[in-house]
């Protein structure tokens, strides 16, 4: 490649990117998934669209996409709230496991007696579909509060069914006989437990390395976090396991381990997860050819509705049926069972594995996806309000971010107060730090000040909060909760003070 050539990859790059930022706010007013418009970008430039860029390569697509998503599940992983999604890991798991099952059963009948596919290539796309996609979901979803339930559910679930779907895809598309169901679930269950203990102990040692190292730059926090989610994606794969499930569940810990600059870690991931999408879905959209979806638009919507109006809502109610879940809530579930990258990237599998019919396979889950995507992306708002779900406002979480000072063993935690925070109206002496910490500056309006014990904290304030290395964890958990509890917070059970109650710990500031 010339330095010419370079340039113009560049520009074309640079031109490609800026439209799809300006896609996303397109998204947000229009309610739809920025998938489709993503899409929508590389089929338009494209061998079909106005540049008419050919591009064939499957297994370069399927290798970009799976850097891909190791970069969105680690991104997924450092938002997840563990205190949320606790709840839901139980029906998170089972709808993962035993759910998937139901699916891929249901729709691939679906797919052979009523359209007609080899059973192989019907167990492919039933596999395939059975993916649901967390970035879809919640982009739809972001500004309707639900109960924390449904969103533990889903978000968890997002997170745990690629793993499994993922190994019976590559089964099924397997050079030879596919193996026995027994023999299935035995490597499911091996991968997935490989994949979460090595994911499980990348990010507790990630989590203990970063806490008691100080880095020499700010920056490089980041991309040390990044860099051990996809050591533990890397280690998962290479050991046999589900690297999918390693990297979400190191990514996991990493998130809830109250890291160094734990914003700007979330931020820096947000923007890589951001360009692993657009990046994604454009190269998607290349891959595919329009013309050659005609044949398979009605094929794809038949397989769709057995999907959409039959195995989802089979798939949750036989996996909820334990937790005894109500009906509305599971209503919520089966419509918000949103599919998007994943299936078409895993779609790429049998076209690299050259299994007979991999281009029609390819076609059908595209267009199932585009499709169902519009219908029930702009709806699930409007079914959460028919069903009364929506979720009572809580507290906003605080924005702390916590600097190491290594010299004077000692943390600097920067503390924002947001419009939805308890801690407005709390004076600084109402605080009650344990001993070893202090409020030592507040910036209001763009202006500096040392506070006053009897200091009125409100919404938008920031502040700077010293803590010595052994009460940095109980004063940033006391911080937490009067943002959650307010001056209550003891009494409310969220005192932050490791008893749940008033009066656990007796080592309090006064002033």
């Amino acid at each position: 490649m010339t330095v010419h050539q370079l340039n113009e990859l560049l520009l074309i790059c640079s031109l490609v990117l800026l439209i799809a930022v300006a896609a996303v706010r397109i998204s947000s007013r229009s309610g739809l998934p920025s998938l489709l418009l993503y899409l929508g970008i590389g089929i338009a430039i494209g061998q079909d669209g106005i540049l008419g860029v050919t591009f064939d390569d499957a297994e370069l697509t399927q290798v970009i996409g799976y850097a891909a998503l190791v970069v969105i599940l680690a991104e997924g992983g450092l938002g997840t709230k563990w205190k949320e999604i606790k709840p839901a890991l139980p029906a998170a798991v089972v709808l993962s496991t035993v759910g998937i099952a139901v699916s891929v059963g249901i729709t691939a009948a679906g797919a052979h007696y009523l359209v007609g596919l080899e059973w192989r290539q019907a167990l492919i796309i039933g596999a395939v579909v059975s993916s649901t996609d967390a970035a879809a979901v919640f982009s739809v979803l972001r500004k309707v509060p639900l109960p924390s339930r449904v969103t533990g559910v889903l978000e968890a679930e997002s997170g745990f069914n690629d793993a499994p779907v993922v190994i019976l895809v590559v089964a099924f598309s397997a050079a030879g006989p596919v193996d026995d169901w027994y023999v299935l679930i035995g490597k499911i269950a091996l991968e997935l437990l490989i994949g979460a203990s090595i994911g499980l102990a990348a990010g507790w040692l990630g989590a203990f390395g970063l806490r008691r190292v100080a880095l020499p730059a700010s920056g490089l926090y980041p991309i040390a976090v990044m860099a051990i989610a996809v050591v533990a994606y890397a280690a998962g794969a290479m050991a046999h396991g589900s690297g999918f499930l390693a990297v979400y569940l190191a990514s996991m810990v990493l998130g809830n381990s109250r890291l160094p600059h734990a914003p700007a870690n979330r931020g820096f991931a947000e923007g890589l997860g951001w360009i692993a999408q657009i990046g994604m879905f454009v190269l998607l959209g290349l891959l595919v050819t329009p013309h050659e979806l005609v044949d398979d638009f009605w094929p794809a919507v038949i397989v769709g509705l057995v999907l959409t109006m039959v195995a989802r809502p089979l798939e949750v109610f036989v996996s909820l049926l334990p937790f005894r879940i109500p009906w509305q809530e599971q209503v919520l579930m089966s419509w918000a069972g949103l599919r998007g990258a994943v299936p078409i990237i895993l779609a790429t599998i049998p076209l690299v594995s050259e299994i007979e019919g991999s281009d029609r396979v390819f076609n059908i889950v595209f267009v199932l996806v585009v499709v169902y995507t519009l219908v029930q992306g702009p709806t699930l708002p409007w079914l959460a309000k028919a069903l009364r779900l929506g979720g009572s406002p809580e507290a906003s979480d605080l924005g702390i971010e916590s600097a190491p000072l290594e010299r004077l063993r000692g943390h600097l935690l920067s503390v924002a107060i947001p419009d939805g925070s308890r801690m407005h109206g709390v004076e600084v002496a109402e605080l009650r730090l344990p001993a070893g910490a202090a409020v030592t500056l507040v910036v209001r309006d763009g202006t500096s000040f040392v506070p006053l014990p009897t200091t009125v904290l409100r919404r938008g304030d920031e502040l700077l909060v010293v803590a010595t290395d052994p009460v940095r964890d109980a004063a940033e958990r006391r911080l937490r909760a009067v943002g959650q509890g307010g001056k209550l917070a003891d009494w409310l059970g969220t005192g932050g003070n490791g008893t749940g109650g008033p009066g656990g710990n007796t080592e309090r500031r006064s002033g």
